[in-house]
């Protein structure tokens, strides 16, 4: 994959707050010949639907204990209202985006996670079709990546953390960048009883945070993946606001914003 193309994770709940200037921004870069590849969570829009089909579903560690029923309710929500949404918006800034999840055309390949006894159905990604993402790219659209897992036989489907799948895809695709879209900032820490954004972190920083409880919550998966994702060619991962404005363009240029976590 040429450095024309960086990879890009937002959770469903965050796209659906962005302003339409974000999407304008995306249309701009690929006008610029910058390519997107997004890959979406949805966790919340998936609890909502759980919810109201009476089904239960708890979190271990970040990850959703799911079973057959859960992973419908996943599937749904994911390639279908969410991924599409995604689609719809970019399309109305007159740029061609393409839904996709990682079930179609093999695109994500996975196995179970290890503690896959207490939460089911969650994968790990073994695999991801890089000439896939490729040639939908070298046709003019935008890829909108779902993050739903086949087994390496196809028959078993698998619920994948949006931040591992983004991590994965980002590194078999061999970008150097990827960027995590957000609600909040970036990595923040009290510093003097003030919260303020690191604008760099490595990762033994934040191995040292998570132990000490400085990094907590949703946040864990997020740096997590970010650090699975530092491998091969990706040499950074920026956690940033979506709501600030031209914040992609911003990035790409190398403007102070968000928090780097670098090797």
């Amino acid at each position: 994959m040429k450095n024309n193309c960086f990879v890009m994770k937002c959770g469903g709940s965050t796209l659906a707050a962005l302003p339409f200037s974000f999407f304008e921004d995306m249309r701009q870069l690929q006008d610029e010949g910058i390519v997107t590849v997004i890959v979406h969570g949805g966790g919340p829009a998936i609890s909502e639907t759980l919810g109201k089909l009476g089904i239960e579903s708890g979190f271990v560690n970040g990850l959703r204990v799911t079973n057959e029923a859960v992973l419908d309710v996943v599937e749904m929500v994911l390639s279908g209202q969410i991924n599409k949404e995604i689609v719809r918006r970019i399309q109305l800034t007159g740029a061609m985006a393409l839904g996709l999840s990682g079930v179609d055309g093999h695109l994500i390949e996975a196995k179970p996670v290890a503690n896959s006894h207490e939460v089911g159905l969650v994968g790990d990604v073994t695999k991801v079709n890089a000439e896939l993402i490729q040639g939908i790219v070298n046709m003019g659209y935008i890829p909108v990546i779902a993050p739903v897992g086949l087994g390496a036989d196809g028959g078993q489907r698998y619920n994948i953390n949006a931040d591992t799948a983004a991590g994965a895809v980002a590194s078999h695709l061999g970008v150097e960048q990827m960027v995590v879209v957000t609600d909040v900032p970036g990595i923040m820490k009290t510093v003097d009883g003030k919260k303020q954004v690191l604008p760099v972190v490595s990762v033994a920083e934040i191995e040292e945070m998570i132990a000490n409880g400085d990094i907590y919550g949703g946040m864990i998966p997020k740096v997590r993946a970010a650090i699975a994702c530092i491998q091969g060619r990706v040499q950074e991962v920026v956690i940033v606001n979506g709501s600030e404005p031209n914040v992609l363009s911003k990035v790409l240029k190398g403007t102070g914003i968000g928090t780097r976590i670098v090797r």
